[in-house]
């Protein structure tokens, strides 16, 4: 089990069988609340999620600085280490305890039910019985 946002960061080799509908969050770009929310060149952005965070800015014609942290992901710019962030948000309230406002949201992101791709077929079928059996 894994959430999307993983699966779509690190792309493994995993073949996804089933959204498992519970884990729900967006991953999304936040700034200062009333900064400027313009994206420009060069811009630096905190972020665990460094694929996700340059493909997405690639896709606006945007080439981004991405400064890697884990956790706590939200001082970086109250700290002059980034522009942006890029970070999981569920509610929002640790945003705005850290005077953040969500300007766009990325993905949304929730747990999946993932195997190797090389599963044996036999494997792959008591995988999909447990599925149909969870269904019912």
């Amino acid at each position: 089990v894994v959430g999307k946002d993983i699966l779509l960061e690190l792309n493994p080799e995993l073949y996804e069988f089933k959204d498992l509908g519970f884990g729900y969050c967006r991953l999304c770009v936040a700034a200062k609340r009333g900064g400027s929310n313009s994206y420009a060149h060069d811009m630096r952005v905190a972020t665990k999620f460094v694929n996700i965070t340059k493909d997405f800015f690639a896709s606006r014609g945007v080439l981004v600085e991405t400064v890697k942290l884990y956790g706590s992901i939200e001082i970086a710019p109250l700290l002059g280490l980034s522009d942006f962030i890029v970070d999981l948000v569920s509610t929002g309230e640790t945003l705005k305890k850290n005077g953040l406002e969500e300007v766009e949201t990325i993905l949304e992101s929730t747990a999946r039910l993932v195997a190797n791709k090389n599963l044996s077929k036999s494997k792959s079928e008591r995988i999909k019985n447990i599925i149909n059996v969870l269904d019912e």
